[in-house]
């Protein structure tokens, strides 16, 4: 595009300055001619020959201002009224805008370019306010099941009499959603952070088989709680350029998802090796599995496939975890079938 418009007004600049000569030469041609046929019709009286030569050149003067400033109505003016008209229909909210261009793609002007950007830049904005808008929709609808939780348990504690198994039930649930909910905003806050570039990333060389192991045996208390098996083949000398603290929020949310889909007598495989010129760890369980429609959907905020776990989850572990990999430059993929469980692959470019 930059080319076209600077060879555009290599070609406009060019056909300016001969239509400045040409015009300058054939005004001196009409002024001529009139002036010498006036001198000749008037018995060569000067005077009245530069009157009349005057007259005509006012008047072709007059003309070419009106055809000038139609011209500049059309390339010009219009053009500009459409770009203010555009704005403030952004101004008040509505990023549904159109733009018509003067000139074909690679012979762009600058309004031309300002027209496209500013359909770009209404395009990403009314890409914002939808997932703004679902966003809080999303939130609001998360936020209001604890708290509705929690108001309801908070009452039954408040009815005389009540019996010592009835309140510490009702304080385990208390517990148990006041934790939940943390977690949720939690990840939120991150989440925000992450999508408005408020993390940075702090780059170093660190071992990821020990802080992978770290991650592992915090969760295996949980897998034991629900008698998972863990199986773990983490080499002992991994080492990796990368945020140490952002991947262990990765490794971290794939083991508490693993157990979250695993039942008792099942299996987790954490998984640490090299392929090629990249460095992979994958994160399997013997778990329900999934559909290949969840499949396309599970790094959605608060999508949450299988609803018989909604209770121990959020819908957000998955969200940010695709987050920090596309942040770091890694990916991630996943291997599942319905009822024969779930593989997680991370791989991370080996830049040491």
């Amino acid at each position: 595009m930059n080319n076209g418009s600077e060879r555009r007004k290599g070609i406009h600049r060019a056909v300016t300055l001969l239509v400045f000569a040409g015009s300058s030469l054939v005004l001196g041609i009409i002024a001529i001619a009139v002036f010498w046929g006036a001198y000749e019709q008037t018995s060569k009286n000067f005077w009245i020959a530069a009157a009349v030569t005057a007259m005509v050149l006012i008047v072709l003067g007059v003309i070419a201002q009106m055809v000038w400033e139609m011209y500049r109505k059309k390339v010009v003016e219009n053009p500009s009224q459409d770009i203010i008209l555009a704005c403030d229909k952004m101004s008040r909210g509505d990023f549904h805008i159109s733009l018509k261009t003067m000139h074909d793609w690679g012979y762009y002007d600058e309004l031309d370019q300002v027209k496209i950007y500013l359909m770009k830049m209404a395009d990403e904005l009314s890409k914002n306010e939808i997932l703004k808008s679902d966003f809080i929709a999303d939130v609001s609808h998360e936020i209001r099941t604890p708290l509705s939780v929690i108001s309801a348990y908070t009452n039954s504690l408040m009815v005389p009499n009540i019996s010592p198994a009835e309140r510490e039930n009702s304080l385990k649930v208390l517990s148990s959603t006041c934790m939940k909910l943390s977690v949720m905003v939690s990840n939120i806050l991150k989440l925000n952070k992450l999508e408005n570039m408020k993390i940075v990333p702090k780059i170093n060389v660190f071992n990821l088989s020990e802080s992978l192991t770290q991650c592992t045996l915090q969760a295996a208390d949980k897998m034991d709680e629900k008698g998972i098996e863990l199986d773990c083949d983490i080499p002992d000398r991994v080492m990796v350029k990368s945020d140490k603290d952002l991947l262990e929020i990765i490794w971290n949310n794939l083991l508490s998802n693993a157990i979250k889909f695993t039942d008792k007598g099942g299996k987790i495989t954490v998984r640490l090796f090299k392929s090629g010129d990249r460095i992979v760890v994958s994160v399997k369980d013997t778990g329900c599995g999934m559909s290949a429609q969840t499949g396309k959907r599970i790094f959605e905020k608060f999508y949450q496939g299988d609803t018989s776990h909604k209770e121990e989850g959020n819908g957000l572990g998955l969200s940010l975890v695709k987050r920090v990999i596309d942040m770091l430059g890694g990916d991630i993929k996943v291997e599942s079938t319905l009822g024969k469980g779930s593989t997680f692959m991370v791989s991370l470019l080996d830049e040491r």
